[in-house]
């Protein structure tokens, strides 16, 4: 059985004081939640003291990025081997701000996927369509364009260990949400894709997640959808009683 997973991305937001405050107040909020599993995403500055922060506790704590490489000479980067030492569980790959911004192609997503998992952590790889695309009707071209990018090379037994987040585009930040009925019908294709590339079983156990504006108002319609387990989640994971909300809405 997958597990429904909701996950905080906190972006570039929150000082390391902030993030102490944060996840103290959450982790007493989610004691005893056992059947939603709880992932913070911090900034690299905040890394060491979020996993202290939540030692012991049911929140676990996720990087942003990653450099796929062990060391060397990457100046400004952040190795996997790094985030396992600091005790990271979940990183967030493939975000479409990082494609966006950053122009990280879906082969070096891959990588970043790839080098994750050598380290016994568990990606959560970002997939979705911009505006453009879902007006023209390309919804599951790019969404399986990215699908087969990201876990190009992976074995069904890795495939299984990756957390899905379906961001379409044109609702991050900005206050627009697909209804349940559209992200259903997306979330389906994704899992049918996922079907093709590595057979049913494995499909059906890979959680895949909900990223388009989620919400306390609106999260309970989105969950409640056969193939939607769980949320990442922006700008209502900087609160803990927002972010609380939406994981009782997951319950």
């Amino acid at each position: 059985m997958r597990k429904t997973i909701i996950a905080g991305n906190w972006k570039m937001n929150k000082t390391n004081k902030e993030a102490v405050e944060m996840l103290t107040e959450l982790k007493e909020l989610v004691k005893g939640v056992d059947s939603v599993g709880i992932v913070i995403g911090a900034p690299f500055t905040a890394l060491s003291d979020a996993v202290k922060a939540v030692e012991g506790s049911n929140v676990k704590i996720a990087a942003e990025n990653v450099y796929p490489k062990d060391s060397g000479a990457y100046t400004g980067e952040v190795s996997p081997v790094m985030l396992k030492d600091l005790g990271v569980e979940y990183v967030i790959l493939g975000h479409s701000e990082r494609r966006e911004y950053f122009k990280e192609s879906d082969e070096f997503i891959n990588e970043k996927v790839k080098a994750v998992l050598a380290h016994g952590m568990t990606p959560i790889l970002c997939i979705g369509e911009k505006l453009e695309d879902r007006e023209a009707g390309r919804t599951d071209e790019v969404n399986k364009t990215q699908i087969r990018g990201g876990f190009a090379g992976l074995t069904g037994e890795e495939a299984k260990k990756i957390v899905v987040a379906y961001e379409p585009v044109w609702a991050i930040g900005t206050g627009k949400t697909a209804t349940p009925e559209i992200a259903q019908e997306t979330h389906k294709a994704i899992r049918q894709e996922l079907t093709e590339m590595f057979g049913e079983e494995v499909a059906n156990e890979i959680t895949i997640q909900y990223g388009g504006s989620m919400k306390p108002n609106n999260a309970k319609e989105l969950l409640a959808q056969a193939d939607i387990d769980g949320g990442l989640i922006g700008g209502a994971s900087l609160k803990a009683t927002d972010f609380y909300d939406i994981i009782k809405a997951a319950l």
